[in-house]
């Protein structure tokens, strides 16, 4: 795919990881539509510094686990460019709770975190299919997460949303083909305010065992996790129900980070 003057929607990109996509996007040239559900002014940043590139932005207001919202969404770009070359799946939520203590989700966290994290990602890509596969070629990337892999992160509740997206994109890229490429990342820990609020006092404790104990010595960024979603929309054609670890190695380990 040719980034310059192609359209991208970004979910949950008013902030960290999806933030980051759209800046990339914006710098090869990629029209972007900016979604938020909340934080309208770090929407309203992202668009700013997206149109220093010279390309369009578009700023959309929806909440992904409303099928309205996502319909909207989509629609929202075919008004503006008539067409739409790329979805990255982006937006998520979760609830921070020890694995141990189960007492600590109920069946509401668990439907809460599902209609975000998985039905929102199966919704937005049904609203964008259509057009996508009017065009003759189209990319989607769904971020799921390492929690997903390893059955470790903020919550039980969340881990197995990342599970099940993963499952849903080896399910789309089947259904999809061959117009539209379906693929997934993983990241682990990622370097941001975001985790360092959900994990408090455990983050520089978690992050400096990380860097100290992974095969590259590493955690990722927001850039770094945005230049492999970016490879996997744009930089990989015979590529389709795959899912990308971008961990620094952290998977490979014996012993998850949760034990310690």
């Amino acid at each position: 795919m040719d980034l310059r003057e192609a359209v991208v929607i970004v979910t949950g990109s008013s902030s960290g990881v999806g933030a980051a996509c759209a800046r990339q996007l914006a710098e090869r040239g990629a029209n972007v539509v900016i979604n938020y559900a909340s934080n309208a002014a770090g929407a309203e940043a992202v668009a700013a510094s997206c149109e220093e590139f010279g390309v369009g932005t578009e700023i959309v207001r929806a909440n992904v686990a409303n099928d309205e919202d996502c319909r909207a969404l989509a629609q929202a770009a075919i008004a503006r460019w008539g067409r739409i070359d790329g979805l990255i799946n982006n937006a998520g939520t979760t609830k921070f709770v020890p694995h141990d203590q189960l007492d600590g989700l109920d069946k509401q966290d668990f439907l809460d975190i599902y209609a975000v994290n998985t039905v929102g990602a199966f919704q937005m890509t049904r609203a964008v299919s259509e057009t996508m596969k009017a065009g003759g070629m189209g990319s989607v990337v769904n971020v799921a997460s390492i929690a997903a892999i390893m059955g470790v992160g903020s919550s039980i509740a969340y881990a197995a949303s990342k599970g099940a997206m993963i499952t849903m994109t080896l399910s789309l890229a089947r259904a999809l083909g061959p117009e539209i490429r379906v693929n997934a990342v993983c990241p682990g820990f990622i370097q941001g305010e975001w985790l360092r609020e959900g994990m408090g006092e455990a983050y520089d404790r978690s992050k400096a065992y990380l860097e100290a104990n992974t095969p590259l010595a590493m955690t990722v960024t927001a850039d770094i996790v945005a230049e492999n979603i970016l490879m996997l929309l744009t930089g990989a054609p015979g590529v389709t129900g795959e899912t990308l670890i971008l961990d620094g190695g952290h998977h490979l380990m014996q012993t998850p980070l949760a034990r310690r």
